[in-house]
């Protein structure tokens, strides 16, 4: 009895850790077309047909992708296990749409349900893509264990904190800036922050810590061992993700400076509306560029 409890948890540990990654995939991958008001006005104005065409096309790129790779630890390449995963592929693409949309308030009370279904739809492609391709292009590393002599190679790295934190850091800004730079020339972004409030803006920053700090120590797509072992300024789990969610920031105020969306005449909730809102994207895009270290 207590070995069938051990596996059933073990079997409920391994599925969430599988959404879990499927999940970030998504958000890897999705958010930037989420910051995009043309795919909104299409999924708020699209036809019932436009719309099961897109439901049609998005399962059979996903399905085949399931095929060869997945989203899971396991590959599961038998057409109805790979039809199962397509179906649990779409639900998080559409979950994950959803709840982006939500807090960029492109989803209300007042919005129509017709008007809903399309734009969580639409957004949900790229999303659901995304967790189709998390195993195939992030791998998962969750078991891997350090030969001898990169356990060796650790101890050296801790002598070099600074540098371990300041490749952290350099990482980030650029991750930062290959995603946000699409998007914060763009109108999307004070359209957004004339609709948000205080909640909201709150909202917005635990989701971008806690999406962030699942793809770099949940989600299993780098060597998590040795990132959690590694000696540093910021080094453990909980402090690099807000030392990197700061970053990002800092990165989401200079980009849009830069491209004049905001200018020093501008008020300070202004500025700080437009960069909690830039800096989801700007979180994910550091959160990639740290899984390349």
């Amino acid at each position: 009895m207590v070995l069938m409890k051990k596996r059933h948890r073990s079997a409920w540990a391994t599925e969430l850790n599988d959404i879990v990654r499927g999940a970030c995939g998504g958000f890897l991958f999705g958010i930037p077309l989420l910051y995009t008001m043309e795919v909104w006005w299409v999924g708020s104005t699209a036809q019932p047909p436009r719309i099961m065409m897109a439901i049609a096309g998005t399962f059979i790129a996903v399905f085949w992708l399931n095929r060869t790779e997945g989203f899971r630890r396991t590959r599961r390449s038998r057409p109805y296990e790979a039809f199962m995963d397509t179906v649990e592929a779409m639900a998080i693409g559409l979950l994950c749409a959803a709840l982006v949309l939500l807090l960029l308030r492109e989803l209300t009370f007042d919005t129509s349900l017709r008007e809903a279904l399309g734009k969580v739809i639409f957004e949900s492609v790229p999303f659901a893509l995304g967790v189709a391709l998390a195993g195939h292009f992030l791998g998962d590393t969750r078991e891997a264990e350090p030969p001898p002599d990169d356990r060796s190679q650790l101890k050296t790295e801790a002598a070099g904190s600074l540098n371990a934190t300041l490749a952290d850091i350099g990482a980030t800004l650029i991750g930062a800036i290959v995603i946000g730079f699409n998007i914060s020339p763009t109108d999307e972004i004070p359209m957004v922050a004339a609709a948000v409030s205080a909640p909201w803006l709150l909202s917005i920053i635990v989701a971008s810590l806690l999406i962030s700090y699942g793809i770099v120590f949940e989600a299993g797509f780098s060597d998590q061992r040795k990132r959690r072992q590694q000696q540093g300024i910021f080094q453990q789990p909980l402090s690099e993700t807000v030392m990197s969610y700061l970053v990002s920031l800092v990165a989401a105020v200079i980009m849009l400076w830069f491209f004049e969306r905001l200018t020093l005449s501008d008020p300070w909730t202004m500025w700080l509306e437009q960069t909690l809102l830039l800096g989801l994207p700007a979180t994910i895009g550091g959160a990639a560029g740290r899984l390349t270290l």
